[in-house]
């Protein structure tokens, strides 16, 4: 029993090491460029009936390999101009918004021929240049929270295409919020909340 344990012991081992040693090869670094749709959830408690517009949008990440299995994954886009809406007003004003993340990931690597991933991080989202029609401005006075910090979950696959060249598909939810103020006062929270799907190419080196 003991000359059993002994082999699986060793056998794991090797095992371990090969596929370190492949990771290895393949190098730490995955960069990837996505395009990624934007599906907002659009829930406010202002009775306004915020909403902004869903839209596709570039992203780029980079990944770094600590080991075949555990990544971090740094998530980056340029600032994205997005309509304010409210209901029976129509559209009230705009708004950019730059919400880069980082996130923890797991990597499954018994599957050949494709690598699921699933992942779990924090979101912090910037908004700046926002601007409300004059006629709302005079009306409320509004405003809102610059920043937000949100949690971030995430679940995709690379497909090998060629040495180092993976196919991507990737969804994440992501958890944004503001709050809304009126005349310097709070009226309520403005949740975002979008779901990203994104199809793109990775590079690992």
């Amino acid at each position: 029993m003991k000359k059993q344990w002994l082999a699986l012991a060793l056998l794991g081992a090797l095992t371990s090491g090969a596929a370190f040693a492949q990771q290895a090869a393949d190098g730490p670094w995955l960069v990837r460029a996505r395009a990624v749709h934007l599906d907002s959830v659009n829930k406010d408690s202002t009775g306004l009936g915020l909403s902004i517009n869903d839209k596709v949008l570039p992203e780029v990440d980079i990944t770094y390999f600590f080991s075949p299995n555990l990544a971090a994954e740094l998530i980056l886009t340029v600032p994205q101009k997005q309509k304010i809406r409210a209901d029976g007003l129509g559209q009230i004003g705009t708004l950019r918004h730059l919400p880069p993340a980082l996130l923890a990931q797991y990597h499954f690597t018994h599957w050949s021929g494709f690598k699921p991933y699933v992942g779990a991080g924090v979101n912090y989202t910037r908004f700046s240049s926002v601007r409300f029609d004059p006629a709302v401005q005079a009306a409320l006075s509004p405003s809102i929270d610059k920043s937000s910090w949100g949690g971030a979950l995430q679940v995709g696959v690379d497909i090998p295409l060629a040495k180092n060249l993976y196919l991507n598909f990737d969804v994440k939810k992501v958890f944004i919020k503001t709050d809304v103020f009126a005349a310097g006062n709070p009226v309520g929270t403005f949740k975002i909340n979008p779901v990203l799907a994104g199809v793109g190419l990775g590079w690992r080196f």
